[in-house]
């Protein structure tokens, strides 16, 4: 686990762009969702993309294979929604741990491919932990404001299974993203703690947080420095933001991030913002330029691409981040 603190030192790491995006392009309808082992589930299963690395292993390993193709340093793995309080829409609570045991070795298979190929360029793989589908820290009904749909302790019992899934199925370092609840990252920060204790190792941690809106802030109310004072408390390996917003929309929060800690930084922003139909149309070429712009401003040390990005995208950030030396940060491996 060690070498990405080496690797970070030496280049700006580049990570993957969408899962999501990539499996739309499959069509799979319900009978691909189930496959032959959910054929006769009672819950529909259409949309569940982490199901996906049990019913249709090798269009998760295809979509790796794509990113680290294109030039990703860090795929993630398939497991946005891999804890139990997400995983219970589709009543999947009892195969948390299958998912994001096989999700993770799935990448790191391919990983290990990868790098066999060109021992010079190793590739990593981060745990993908979502925020689930729930805060912590508001209330979903408003004429109820002091109720809560989920507690800090199932967070952190969720996180805390899929952590040790995770790490089973051999993952390099987590990622902890798309957070816009700090109190549910909190639960997902202590529950990677409590497994790094019982387990007596050091795991990398990434971190990544979202601007929902021109406000500036995360869903929760916080600003860019309210939400990085929450998560310093533990050691890191990065700091940074995706999702919501475009790369030109999100660089002021990000240079504003970078001025302000000393973890390394990242950013997978979207490939600009959603059209009427919900699409991203920002090119590759596009996304380019305005991601040359955080280079040139020296505030990132991994990059990468949300919602709408494809090893299309990945492909031309990779070639301009090449160009471009490292923000220089001190972090204890």
């Amino acid at each position: 686990m060690s070498n990405i603190y080496q690797a970070i030192q030496q280049r700006i790491l580049v990570l993957d762009g969408a899962m999501g995006t990539m499996l739309q392009r499959y069509n799979f309808s319900e009978d691909d969702f189930r496959g032959e082992r959910f054929k006769d589930y009672p819950s529909s299963l259409k949309g569940n993309n982490d199901l996906l690395s049990l019913t249709q292993p090798q269009a998760i390993a295809d979509v790796h294979r794509k990113y680290f193709e294109a030039g990703a340093d860090i795929v993630e793995t398939n497991t946005f929604s891999g804890t139990t309080i997400a995983m219970a829409d589709y009543d999947m609570e009892d195969l948390v741990y299958e998912l994001n045991f096989e999700s993770a070795r799935i990448a790191k298979q391919v990983a290990e491919e990868m790098t066999k190929e060109n021992p010079d360029k190793p590739r990593f793989v981060a745990g993908s932990i979502g925020p689930t589908n729930r805060t912590a820290s508001l209330s979903p009904d408003v004429e109820r404001p002091e109720y809560r749909a989920v507690t800090f302790e199932e967070l952190r019992k969720a996180y805390h299974q899929q952590t040790e899934a995770l790490l089973d199925g051999g993952v390099d370092m987590l990622l902890v993203e798309t957070i816009f609840d700090t109190l549910n990252a909190k639960a997902a920060l202590f529950a990677i703690d409590q497994v790094q204790e019982e387990r007596g190792i050091k795991i990398p941690i990434m971190v990544s947080g979202t601007i929902t809106d021109a406000s500036g802030r995360t869903l929760s109310g916080q600003t860019v420095e309210a939400f990085l004072l929450s998560i310093s408390h533990i050691p890191l390996l990065s700091v940074g933001f995706n999702c919501a917003l475009g790369a030109d929309q999100l660089q002021p929060y990000l240079s504003r991030l970078s001025n302000e800690t000393e973890f390394y930084t990242s950013a997978h922003p979207n490939a600009g913002l959603p059209n009427a139909f919900g699409e991203y149309d920002q090119t590759a070429e596009q996304m380019q330029v305005l991601i040359e712009s955080y280079l040139k401003e020296n505030i990132v040390n991994i990059i990468g691409g949300c919602c709408g990005t494809t090893p299309e995208h990945i492909k031309l950030i990779a070639e301009v981040a090449a160009k471009y030396k490292p923000r220089q940060v001190v972090v204890s491996a």
